[in-house]
């Protein structure tokens, strides 16, 4: 598998990619028509968990905390790009890549808003806006979600997750279709993803996100985030035990996760050849989108990689496009919500805003990038 410097599509979309789990899913629940490239066996019910931050490799270091887990029959698929969570979360639910739903990260420029998308608030990034009027879910993504299809093919459908999630742009745009079950806590999302599982046929969608929260703000090798893994590991073997029979749970991921020292972060805020002739900075620390005043590209390319060295990746939009990161193809509406540079961790390294995003700045586990610890996610399977 390629790195950010390589020119092959290190992201196996149609092939072995988070994007391809639901299709798959509802072929094995018998629907004609879906591709079921992960070539999962038949069910009456599937119950798809999407743990938050669970990247392949740190569970593969931490085997002995999540027992269960670790029982389980799996293997590694690849998240999109970048590896965050409103890009993963469009991928799961649309069954397409990047290129086509248009979630292209944590926040992207977005027709003239003077300050980025946060995809996963649904507003201005710096002025916190709400833009659920601005920018309609249904329409910024307009394609069918997998959860519509599978409740047209007579599917029994249910969104299980939180209370806060209801409504939201996000949901809107790539998770809509079906009943939405909302919930509490873990022990809530077991007893109500249960239930939910009893419909025949039955497709369940669920999320946890406490391991990515502890993640952020712990980091990966704290004794916190091994903490939760544990209890993680008990709550999903508790859900197991609790599925109807004939259901099979699938246990998947949205990015892995590194730690970021405080001496690998790069402040923007405090770099001006950084700032000189930039209009807009989006996406995260460890993928930047890097917007520019016309005919700049060049100069400010040369500027970043000065600074940067070997650290991180400077490329034009082209390039990263032609790479696959985002897909075989790019929606023209899409491609405004790239950078003009997209700069891309190669090392522990990333750039904040200590200044202008002091949250994003603190957090000790960070994602977005291409290295295996970031793109590989499980496929975790109950028989």
């Amino acid at each position: 598998m390629s790195d950010a410097h390589g020119g092959t599509n290190v992201v196996r979309y149609g092939a072995a990619a988070l994007a391809d789990i639901l299709p798959s899913a509802l072929a094995a629940l018998g629907v004609p028509g879906e591709p079921n490239v992960l070539e999962l066996e038949p069910a009456q019910s599937i119950v798809v968990l999407l743990v938050d931050g669970l990247g392949w490799n740190l569970l593969r270091r931490n085997a002995a905390i999540a027992p269960f887990l670790g029982s389980l029959a799996g293997r590694p698929l690849t998240a999109g790009f970048p590896t965050t969570t409103a890009t993963s979360l469009a991928s799961l639910g649309t069954g397409l890549p990047p290129g086509q739903h248009g979630i292209t990260g944590y926040t992207s420029r977005v027709g003239d808003l003077p300050d980025p998308v946060n995809w996963l608030r649904w507003q201005t990034t710096h002025s916190g806006r709400n833009l659920i009027d601005e920018l309609v879910p249904e329409q910024v993504q307009p394609r069918p979600t997998v959860l519509e299809r599978a409740q047209r093919a007579g599917v029994d459908v249910s969104v299980v997750t939180s209370y806060a999630f209801r409504g939201t742009g996000l949901t809107r745009a790539v998770l809509r279709g079906g009943t939405f079950v909302p919930v509490l806590t873990s022990a809530d999302t077991v007893i109500s993803a249960a239930a939910a599982a009893l419909g025949r046929p039955s497709l369940v969608y669920c999320y946890t996100g406490d391991l990515d929260l502890i993640g952020h703000g712990r980091g990966t090798a704290s004794d916190a985030w091994c903490v939760q893994l544990a209890l993680l590991d008990r709550m999903i073997e508790m859900l197991a035990h609790r599925l109807p029979p004939g259901t099979r749970l699938l246990v998947v991921a949205d990015h892995g996760m590194v730690d970021m020292p405080e001496d690998d972060k790069i402040d923007y805020d405090g770099e001006p050849l950084l700032s000189q002739d930039v209009v807009m900075l989006a996406g995260e620390a460890r993928v930047r989108y890097v917007h520019v005043r016309p005919g700049s590209v060049e100069d400010v390319r040369a500027r970043w990689q000065s600074v940067l060295g070997d650290r991180m990746a400077v490329l034009t939009r082209d390039e990263a496009i032609a790479r696959g990161w985002y897909g075989p193809s790019v929606a023209e509406p899409v491609r405004e919500r790239i950078g003009d540079l997209v700069v891309v961790s190669t090392s522990c390294a990333g750039i904040v805003r200590r200044r202008v995003e002091p949250r994003m700045s603190e957090m000790r586990g960070q994602h977005g990038a291409l290295t295996e610890d970031e793109l590989l996610v499980p496929l975790l399977s109950t028989p």
